[in-house]
């Protein structure tokens, strides 16, 4: 796994927690999934206005990554504008991360993504350059599905058990 380094972090909590470690929030988003964690990707529609979804994300050296339909509003959103957000409720700890998607195509990759899905459960597939299955979300559309690197450069977490406190972190990636 890649060891992400932040550039620099803030101390956001008002009620004189100390600042987050970085090493709980990583540690947190390279967790083992389960289905009590949902993951929700938020892009800007090309007249600015936002979109949630929901998506099946996954932690690979240091990045997300997330499965779209070409179809899908996220993927057509983030075809105009790459700038994206992934919010996440974990144990311990609530994680907004601020960055950018941009579809994978690099073979290797996708098949690490695949595997990685299977692990937990989804059996995807390497079709061409992108992923399939026997079943997906009911809203993720036909397959194939094409694989997002999701990189971020801004994190900020909020603990909801102790040690309590509120930090954001920039990276320089």
């Amino acid at each position: 796994m890649t060891d992400l380094t932040p550039a620099e972090s803030k101390n956001l909590d008002r009620y004189g927690s100390p600042e987050l470690e970085w090493s709980r929030a990583r540690a947190a988003l390279a967790g083992e999934p389960t289905p009590e964690i949902t993951y929700f990707l938020g892009t800007a529609r090309p007249d600015g206005t936002p979109h949630a979804a929901g998506v099946g994300a996954q932690w690979l050296d240091g990045d997300f990554y997330f499965t779209s339909s070409p179809a899908a509003r996220k993927a057509r959103d983030l075809a105009v504008n790459p700038v994206c957000t992934i919010s996440v409720r974990l144990p311990g700890i609530d994680m907004v991360l601020d960055g950018s998607a941009a579809r994978v195509t690099e073979p290797d990759v996708i098949e690490r993504v695949a595997a990685g899905y299977r692990e937990g459960g989804w059996p995807a597939e390497v079709q061409g350059d992108a992923l399939t299955a026997p079943y997906n979300a009911p809203s993720a559309g036909a397959p194939p599905w094409q694989v997002y690197r999701f990189t971020f450069h801004t994190a900020i977490g909020v603990a909801t058990e102790e040690p309590y406190g509120a930090t954001r972190w920039r990276f320089d990636r």
